[in-house]
């Protein structure tokens, strides 16, 4: 059984997540200690146990410690991931109300059931637009077109939006199966062909998402880019409010985001979002920070190499390069310190 220390590099969920993957992937069976030992609260939390659960039913494994603030887990897949119809609801399975975010719980199982030979449908409850997750419409305008360069095709469909602290979000993703993934090169964005936001509030005021709109696209429009932020009142039982940019390079997409809380007034929320953009397009790297560290299990099990440039190597990367290679053995070169703009090259190819 491959022993990982939890604690390794950021220290939170991000270990947990691609260690489930690769071990479903490789059927290798592991033990996880100090699971999140570098949270204020360590240990697992909802939308992790959730995660837990969710590779052990996609693949009938042998798991213990799959409980709430459990800092150590077990993790033995009885079989490769088999494709299906599921449906996975972060509060029930946590046995308690949570807006754990979806899109995280999708980085567990994503990859092992892309490639096998059958889709799969997933309907997912919980939390879509929260704090330290990606939002879910990063995963629809960055990161899913960007896998399907790859060879993996996957789409999804907001159903309700879920907001912290009620959740309650849900949404559909159809994983086709069969993925074929190669190598890309995401060096170079080129020109820019697009520009897509909303400003979107569910049960607030309609001034609100009219206000972040106005403001995001008065800043947009003063830095010569297209203003096309619409604002929207979106259905679902949680309250709160955020702004999602996706902005679209010749070779390459990015996405930004801002959530409203209470007192923090809608022009904030809206410089946030647009500041991050800017601060982009004002640069000449390819890839947001974000983008890197959630393509990276992808590019390690490709055929052939790959390379891309970011505007910021981040310790989430850099810890995802770690697990990584407990499982494949295949060069993964950074160029540029934590915090600061670089490059990643894969060597090789894929397991």
């Amino acid at each position: 059984m491959l022993e990982i220390d939890g604690s390794q590099g950021e220290g939170g969920g991000q270990v947990l997540r691609t260690s489930l993957a690769l071990s479903i992937l490789t059927g290798r069976a592991i033990r996880i200690v100090k699971v999140r030992a570098g949270r204020r609260n360590p240990g697992l939390a909802p939308q992790h146990l959730a995660c837990l659960l969710a590779a052990k039913e996609i693949c009938d494994a042998e798991v213990e410690g799959a409980a709430i603030e459990s800092t150590q887990v077990t993790f033995a897949p009885r079989r490769s991931a088999s494709p299906g119809h599921y449906i996975f609801d972060v509060s029930q399975m946590a046995g308690r109300g949570s807006a754990g975010a979806v899109t995280l719980l999708l980085q567990a199982i994503l990859l092992p059931l892309a490639l096998t030979d059958q889709p799969s449908t997933l309907t997912l409850r919980g939390g879509t637009h929260v704090a330290w997750s990606p939002p879910v419409h990063y995963l629809q305008w960055v990161l899913l077109p960007t896998l399907n360069r790859m060879g993996l095709e996957a789409n999804i469909e907001q159903l309700k939006w879920g907001w912290y602290p009620q959740g309650g979000g849900e949404i559909q993703i159809i994983i086709h199966g069969q993925a074929d993934l190669h190598g890309i090169d995401l060096t170079r964005r080129g020109e820019l062909t697009n520009l897509e936001g909303l400003a979107v509030a569910s049960n607030l005021p309609s001034h609100i998402p009219q206000r972040i709109a106005a403001r995001v696209n008065k800043l947009l429009k003063s830095a010569g880019l297209p203003a096309t932020v619409e604002p929207e009142r979106a259905a679902g039982p949680s309250t709160g409010a955020g702004v999602f940019l996706g902005v679209t390079y010749a070779n390459a997409q990015a996405g930004f985001s801002a959530l409203g809380r209470v007192g923090k007034p809608s022009e904030e929320v809206a410089g946030e979002a647009a500041e991050a953009l800017l601060s982009y397009h004002c640069q000449t790297a390819a890839l947001d920070s974000y983008l890197p560290d959630q393509l990276l299990l992808a590019l390690a099990l490709a055929k052939g190499p790959s390379t891309l440039s970011t505007q910021e190597i981040t310790r989430h990367t850099l810890t995802n390069i770690a697990v990584i290679h407990h499982f494949v053995e295949r060069p993964i070169t950074v160029d540029g310190g934590e915090g600061q703009p670089g490059s990643i090259r894969v060597e090789g190819d894929g397991p």
